[in-house]
């Protein structure tokens, strides 16, 4: 009887040590990926980028825009301008609906374009922001790596390098060697 419990507890054992050197398998496989150089430097430039992008938000919804709802066709903030495209049950005929949300209360279906333009306006903000930061850093370390400046191919018209001298999807060559007529001899 005993050497039936003592082959299950060999049984045990054994998957005990083969769940163990697993784990430790798989741990030491995460902590070599998440603790890569390049790894911890994209997290640090998230977090970076993610501050950032509340500055410029708050740039486009605070600076921005408010003397851009003083146009004349505006006439309120941006962000609350809407179209009606079905009415809610209890439209008012004369005056419509003052706000988004009570558009939105009454179950009428809206087109919030205001919404949508200032998101495009804050994109633009952060586009233009970025560029402006990468332009620094190129003026400060001469580093010109970071903007890629980019030609067409003329055979393929795929994006390549400005310096490349061969397409890497064709493979011709961009100074016009091929299309030199070539000498019979």
């Amino acid at each position: 009887m005993s050497g039936r419990w003592e082959g299950e507890r060999q049984s045990l054992l054994g998957a005990e040590n083969y769940v163990t050197k697993t784990v430790q398998t798989a741990w030491e496989g995460f902590r070599d990926f998440a603790l890569r150089d390049n790894v911890l430097e994209v997290a640090v430039g998230l977090l970076i980028a993610a501050a950032f992008t509340k500055v410029v938000n708050s740039f486009v919804s605070d600076l921005l825009l408010p003397p851009i709802s003083l146009f004349p066709f505006i006439g309120k903030n941006l962000p609350e301008k809407f179209a009606v495209l079905r009415r809610g049950p209890n439209y008012d005929e004369y005056g419509g609906y003052n706000t988004l949300k009570q558009a939105a209360d009454d179950g009428a279906v809206t087109l919030a374009y205001g919404s949508f333009l200032e998101q495009v306006l804050t994109f633009l903000g952060l586009a233009a922001s970025l560029y402006g930061v990468v332009q620094f850093y190129i003026l400060v370390s001469k580093d010109t790596t970071i903007i890629k400046h980019t030609v067409r191919c003329k055979y393929c018209k795929k994006e390549i390098s400005a310096k490349a001298s061969r397409c890497f999807m064709c493979t011709s060559w961009q100074d016009g060697r091929e299309d030199a007529p070539r000498s019979t001899s």
